[in-house]
């Protein structure tokens, strides 16, 4: 009889294997929920009888399909052995590749440990307080996002957008000045510092007494840009950039750090008050009536503009003067610059109707200017000596013509 196979539909055992000496003995393994069978017809076959040593193979009583060179397996085809690998080691190449775990790649119990120790009472306290305003704040924000009437209130908000803009363009302006005072500044950051000034002065005030924005807020919001960069503007005709050149440093002429600070503030507060002063934007008449406003803006515009390139075009890198500058608006005044400045403020509030806020600004900025040029021509005689006092006495006047 041919060896029958067994096992077959075992579920613990993926393979069979047969045990045969011949038709008449037969040995069947079940599972171990099964009866263990043994049919032998040769009574002196027992398995406590003590074996022969076996010298050839052929001789073997039964044989042993199993996975060694004398004992061989065969699979069935019904059932495929499981397939699994173990290693002593666990494979960590996916995991330490990842971005994420790259940080505790090199950390380890004893390190952590250490770290541990290492906390004082103070650091503990400080990790809990840290810990519980982060999970208040997380708690808030979900209760307050999941609430419906958070909704119907955010949908106010959008009356109060432009100050939302207005309050993040000036806290962006202050850290871009700081940069400047570092001189760490880009050129586009010197711009947000000027655009943030200018919109504190011309947009902000107008709008907060006003509740919205229309009219002469917005044209000298953009008159105001292009008159403070008209140094900038020569500098690009002279030299094709916009980069300040170095120079003497003597000409880099300072008022105390607190009589600056005062002259912003009254620039500031006049600009505030002339939007309070004036009457509401709508009532402000248009037409012909505003064109000697437009004429005066276009007047400031180019004295601001030929003062700047007649003292370039007598200096040496814009800003340090190699003669004494007789033409142009210098030959009506001796600070056109400074009287630009203050032409172009006493517009803007003439364009709002604010004649008191008018006179306010014009005192602060003779107060201030008259200190700036005091020690300008100080200089300026210290260097050209009788030149500069010849023309002092040619034009009598600083700032306004038959004035002052």
């Amino acid at each position: 009889m041919e060896p029958t196979s067994v096992l077959l539909h075992s579920k613990t055992i993926p393979f069979s294997f047969s045990i045969s000496r011949n038709s008449s003995r037969k040995l069947s393994f079940r599972h171990s929920n099964k009866q263990f069978q043994s049919r032998l017809s040769n009574d002196n076959f027992l398995f406590g009888q003590s074996l022969k040593p076996i010298k050839n193979q052929a001789e073997l009583p039964f044989s042993l399909y199993q996975s060694t060179s004398s004992l061989k397996i065969t699979r069935t085809h019904l059932l495929s052995p499981p397939k699994c690998s173990h290693s002593g080691s666990a494979s960590t190449d996916g995991s330490q590749n990842h971005p994420f775990l790259k940080p505790f790649k090199n950390l380890s119990l004893d390190e952590l440990k250490a770290t541990l120790l290492q906390l004082t009472p103070i650091d503990i306290i400080k990790w809990s307080g840290i810990l519980s305003i982060a999970i208040a704040a997380t708690k808030r924000t979900v209760n307050l996002v999941l609430n419906p009437f958070f909704w119907m209130y955010f949908s106010w908000t959008w009356l109060f957008w432009p100050w939302f803009v207005a309050i993040l363009l000036a806290v962006y302006g202050l850290y871009c000045f700081y940069k400047h005072s570092i001189g760490e500044a880009s050129i586009f950051e010197q711009f947000a510092i000027v655009t943030s000034v200018f919109t504190w002065l011309t947009l902000v005030p107008p709008a907060h007494f006003n509740g919205y924005l229309q009219g002469w807020p917005f044209v000298f919001f953009f008159v105001y840009h292009y008159f403070f960069f008209f140094n900038v503007s020569v500098r690009k005709r002279l030299y094709g950039d916009y980069y300040a050149r170095p120079h003497d440093p003597k000409w880099d002429l300072h008022l105390p750090r607190w009589s600056r600070l005062l002259f912003c503030v009254g620039v500031m507060v006049g600009h505030w008050l002339a939007a309070f002063e004036g009457p509401e934007l709508h009532l402000i008449p248009g037409g012909w009536s505003n064109a000697g406003i437009w004429i005066l803006i276009l007047a400031t515009l180019l004295m601001q503009y030929n003062s700047t390139f007649y003292l370039a075009k007598y200096s040496e890198k814009v800003v340090v003067p190699i003669a004494v500058v007789q033409f142009g608006p210098y030959r009506w005044v001796r600070h056109p610059i400074y009287s630009s400045t203050m032409l172009l403020f006493a517009t803007y509030f003439l364009a709002l109707r604010a004649p008191l806020s008018l006179l306010f600004v014009v005192a602060v900025c003779l107060i201030y200017y008259a200190q700036k040029a005091k020690m300008e021509e100080d200089l300026m005689i210290e260097t050209f000596g009788e030149k500069y006092l010849e023309y002092m006495g040619k034009v009598r006047y600083k700032f306004i013509p038959l004035v002052y």
